[in-house]
């Protein structure tokens, strides 16, 4: 029986040796990453995991480990092909060889990594999370707000130390149009695990003080682009689709599409693009701007045109309007008289049997109708003396600056031209 007996060593020394023996080959996998970490001697030590699909439940784990000399070349690689960082929570295809060690266990060491298979996971991620913001009906929002005229006062979002934001700063305020720009930083973490909170937390304070704002910028420059995983989560995606305020993107990539730029409203490339872009619509703002003034001058002298030939119709028609108001005047009077002497004469048969006073109402029908029309005739000769034809007649004339009679001379400045109406004709002079 002794002869049976094993010490652990001996026992984790045959596993060794027999999985080495039936396992002798490099195996791709699938995979979650997991408390991914490396050494000072650039070695890479992680877990690799499988969750349930449905539970999330944890199914399988192994330990890993990436040796210095095939991480020093697998990372970079990685990272620039998939724009994602080496870190914990992504899915990867790894190629690994099988070991058992006496004192540490069994393990699986990464030789090579597939960044396709990330990359088409990563889009799966990106296309779940836009498939639920349109769902939600928000997808789309920031895209369809209008565009403010003019484009001038800038709320940005980005590190305050980034070279990116330097290079904003400088195109936006050293445009060669001289257009005046107004912008305020609002920090925030542009790489690394804190980037969905730190920009929304920016958002939030740019919120609080929306009244004062046109636009929000993003912007990222000199990051390394597997920075960009905190641009890609829904959290920030839905903050940014549903912000009152357009929202330019410029986070210094090419590749692809972030989450957060399919959602804002305008998406640059780089910072510097940005300010172009805000210097753009300024540009365009500043034509409409310019057609708006030439319509506007070539209009007013139209307008003042038309209106001085209106105000000459209705001067000249002044003594035709005050004639028929006269004559109308007149003729009312006349049918006053008439009824009231018809009045009179049918009072007169009535009451001739008890007083024959018919000489004495007829004269008195005779003087009042003579008062009125002595007070008709001086009516009419006042009407005519306040005439503009008699009182120039009588000497009086009228001075007129731009086509208006001028009533103040305060009103005159030196080189003004004026033209002075009289009875007979119009002269023009010059202001000294």
């Amino acid at each position: 029986m002794e002869n049976d007996v094993m010490t652990l060593y001996e026992l984790n020394t045959l596993v060794r040796r027999g999985i080495r023996a039936s396992m002798p080959d490099e195996y791709w996998i699938q995979a979650e990453l997991s408390d991914v970490r490396s050494n000072y001697s650039g070695h890479c030590y992680l877990e690799f995991v499988q969750k349930d699909s449905k539970s999330n439940a944890l199914i399988a784990k192994a330990r890993g480990v990436i040796w210095s000399n095939v991480f020093a070349r697998m990372r970079p690689y990685f990272e620039n092909e998939t724009g994602q960082a080496f870190v914990s929570g992504i899915k990867v295809m790894v190629k690994v060889t099988v070991d058992f060690h006496e004192l540490y266990g069994f393990s699986l060491t990464g030789v090579d990594i597939d960044p396709a298979y990330t990359i088409g996971d990563l889009a799966r991620r990106r296309k779940e999370i836009l498939r639920k913001l349109d769902d939600e009906g928000i997808l789309t929002m920031n895209k369809e707000l209008e565009m403010p005229e003019p484009l001038q006062r800038i709320a940005v979002i980005s590190s305050a130390t980034a070279a990116g934001y330097g290079d904003f700063c400088n195109q936006l305020y050293g445009n060669k149009f001289g257009f005046i720009f107004y912008t305020k930083l609002f920090p925030a973490v542009m790489q690394g695990e804190k980037v969905e909170e730190s920009i929304i937390s920016a958002l939030e304070r740019i919120y609080a003080d929306c009244d004062n704002w046109d636009a929000v910028v993003i912007i990222r420059g000199g990051g390394a682009t597997s920075d960009l995983s905190g641009f890609d989560t829904y959290n920030l995606a839905a903050h940014c689709a549903q912000f009152p305020l357009p929202i330019i993107t410029g986070i210094g990539h090419e590749r692809d599409d972030t989450v957060l730029d399919m959602v804002s409203h305008t998406r640059v490339k780089t910072p510097t693009a940005a300010a172009e872009y805000i210097i753009g619509e300024m540009l365009e703002t500043a034509g409409r701007l310019e057609n708006l003034a030439s319509l506007i001058c070539k209009s007013i002298p139209e307008l003042i045109n038309a209106e001085e030939e209106r105000l000459n119709r209705l001067v000249a028609g002044i003594p035709f309007v005050v004639q028929s108001r006269i004559q109308s005047e007149n003729m009312r009077c006349e049918r006053m008289y008439s009824r009231l002497v018809m009045s009179w004469q049918k009072r007169f048969i009535r009451e001739q049997h008890k007083i024959d006073v018919f000489p004495r109402l007829a004269m008195l029908a005779s003087s009042r109708m003579e008062k009125e029309k002595h007070r008709l005739e001086f009516v009419d000769r006042i009407l005519k003396s306040a005439s503009p034809e008699d009182l120039l007649k009588r000497g009086y004339s009228i001075t007129l600056l731009n086509g208006k009679a001028v009533k103040d001379v305060s009103l005159l400045q030196t080189g003004d031209e004026v033209e002075t109406v009289l009875a007979t004709g119009k002269f023009k002079s010059i202001v000294v």
